[in-house]
């Protein structure tokens, strides 16, 4: 029998035998969270118990990412009802995708208090799988999929945009080499990348690479296969196959000196000017801010290239909230910048870059600069709908932020802005976030090998001995 016949047999038993439906019931956090998962399971049935619509409906008023996620999944659905009955399925393109609204019945056989939202949300899911349908019950609360595998109903996290972050991009790599190519490197100020291939090739956890696949902006740390203490540093220059040598600012940057490898990195990339993103990764006290501040004063201060330094943060408590603020805006926002002032205060104070005698504390100092306009402090919340051009922008603690968020917040940028995204992945304060699924983890995926773009993962501590200590210990 031929090939094509072959084929052709295969081809006629696919048309023949139709594909089993799946039935993919929601949770209300999966609209929250991402309100266009209604759509995201072509050709299957998405069902959306009616205890999601109502629950829901109690975010839909609020001003902020769950609000609007709110809203988006409520104006969907009011397209799709358009189109049919929601209760019967309503099919919205055309691979076959369903989405239906179930009704909730309470006179199910279920052991679950069914008086509670999340149980009867759970029991759609219940009687759908008892029917024999092919179900599947999609959540972000690890509690409900707990109870769902107590009940043998297969239950999965919603993974659409979630980033395997044991594969996360560093933003450098470490090769084994001879000796004469780190002389090269700096004797020439440049390297083929053809000459590292078949060098021994390692990530900064220390896993093997099978072979030499670098991006834009990426590092290079070269270590002499002889000698342990003979070490070069290169950075990977975009469409050119070669990479140039890396020796940090020959003076500290408003009083900042690199203390180790991946500070050397982050200062390279802060102040170069032709990279326009860049993603900053790490435990508390790696640096990640103190650079960004030190380099954005250096360059809107001292450089005056950029008209002034913008530095925004979620407004994410940790713990129990304390309530409302007294006062205006600026007032209210001093509470949850304190973290920034301090790091401005510090560069500010003798111990910062300045040369001449000031007899100004660090604070008013600040103030100053503050009145003038060259140090701008703005929650996330006022940055929707404007335009930045020309500012030095910082983003502190965006591992708090959703996607979403970050595309709103990066869309802003204007001409000639520099933006620098903070934050450590594995301390997130929103419920409805991870280290997968926030938005700094999306933009770092996602930017990587654009040569706009550079991104560096600090790891040790330098805040202090006790906080280094802290960080491994505790």
């Amino acid at each position: 029998m031929s090939l094509s016949t072959d084929h052709a047999d295969a081809s006629h038993d696919r048309k023949s035998t139709p594909m089993k439906l799946k039935h993919f019931v929601l949770d209300t956090n999966v609209l929250l969270h991402d309100p266009t998962a209604l759509f995201q399971f072509e050709e299957h049935v998405v069902v959306i118990p009616l205890t999601v619509i109502e629950e829901i409906d109690r975010f839909k008023k609020n001003n902020d990412e769950t609000g609007r996620n709110a809203r988006q999944a409520i104006r969907s659905l009011d397209g799709l009802r358009e189109k049919g009955r929601l209760f019967e399925g309503v099919c919205w393109n055309d691979s076959g995708g369903i989405v239906r609204i179930d009704r909730c019945d309470r006179s199910l056989n279920i052991s679950l208090d069914l008086d509670i939202a999340d149980n009867r949300i759970l029991g759609v899911a219940h009687a759908l799988h008892a029917a024999g349908a092919s179900t599947f019950f999609i959540s972000k609360d690890i509690n409900a999929r707990v109870k769902c595998d107590a009940l043998e109903i297969p239950c999965e996290d919603f993974e659409a945009g979630r980033v395997d972050t044991d594969w996360l991009y560093d933003g450098y790599i470490e090769v084994e080499v001879e000796s004469s190519m780190i002389d090269e490197l700096y004797e020439e100020r440049q390297l083929s990348l053809a000459r590292l291939e078949g060098f021994s090739l390692r990530t900064s956890s220390g896993s093997d690479l099978e072979k030499l696949d670098v991006f834009p902006n990426e590092f290079i740390v070269l270590r002499d296969q002889d000698d342990e203490t003979h070490v070069g540093l290169a950075r990977v220059l975009a469409d050119t196959g070669h990479v140039i040598p890396v020796t940090g600012p020959r003076k500290p940057v408003y009083g900042i000196i690199a203390r180790n490898v991946q500070q050397t990195m982050a200062l390279d990339l802060l102040l170069d000017d032709d990279i326009k993103v860049i993603t900053l990764i790490g435990p508390a006290g790696t640096g990640k801010t103190l650079l960004a501040l030190a380099a954005g004063l250096q360059k809107v201060i001292k450089e005056e290239h950029f008209d002034k330094m913008l530095t925004a943060r979620p407004i994410m408590p940790l713990g129990r909230d304390i309530g409302f603020l007294p006062g205006d805006k600026d007032e209210k926002m001093a509470m949850w910048m304190q973290p920034i002032f301090d790091n401005i205060a510090y560069l500010l104070s003798t111990r910062g870059s300045h040369n001449t005698a000031d007899s100004r504390t660090p604070e008013q100092r600040l103030d100053r600069l503050m009145a003038s306009g060259q140090i701008v402090l703005e929650p996330i919340t006022y940055i929707r709908g404007r335009s930045i051009p020309h500012q030095f922008m910082i983003v502190d603690e965006a591992q708090n932020l959703s996607p979403h968020e970050v595309r709103t917040i990066v869309s802003r940028v204007g001409e000639g802005t520099k933006i620098i995204l903070c934050g450590d992945i594995e301390q997130i304060d929103s419920p409805y976030l991870d280290s997968a699924s926030n938005g700094l983890t999306h933009v770092i995926d996602r930017l990587r090998g654009h040569r706009i773009a550079g991104h560096v993962s600090l790891s040790s501590t330098e805040r202090s001995e006790l906080a280094k200590i802290a960080s491994e210990l505790l």
